[in-house]
């Protein structure tokens, strides 16, 4: 964990913990090789990690099989080469590439998969353009 983790931490805790659309959320490293930080208790196997690289290289791979995180799986609503939406009942999922780590932020019942989506965008919209 280097100075970057603990940057990555700020924007998991005031960015993403802190929008209140979130109950867990997490950023892993560009390249895939493991979480960068996250909320407590948010985890991701290797096995989680490999369906989401999966689903980026493949949007029909995303659609088909869907994606997990935690453990969880999730039913794909959207996927293209930057962004994967996810629904599992009430609850949901944004994975977001950014140039420098993929954000990953799970919502609750009580929010809606589009408000707590455009959090997340324009977070990687900031992190990829910062002015």
């Amino acid at each position: 964990m280097g100075a970057h983790s603990a940057i990555w931490q700020g924007y998991v805790d005031s960015s993403l913990m802190g929008s209140g659309q979130f109950d867990k959320a997490g950023i892993l490293a560009a390249d895939f090789s493991g979480l960068e930080a996250g909320s407590p208790g948010f985890e991701l196997s290797q096995e989680d990690i490999n369906t989401l690289a999966a689903a980026f290289t493949s949007s029909d791979n995303a659609f088909a099989n869907g994606f997990s995180i935690g453990g969880e799986k999730f039913v794909t609503i959207k996927a293209d080469e930057r962004s994967l939406y996810g629904k599992k009942g009430k609850t949901g999922a944004i994975v977001v590439r950014a140039s420098a780590c993929t954000m990953i932020a799970h919502h609750g019942e009580s929010a809606q998969t589009t408000n707590a989506a455009t959090v997340v965008e324009n977070l990687v919209d900031y992190i990829n353009n910062p002015q």
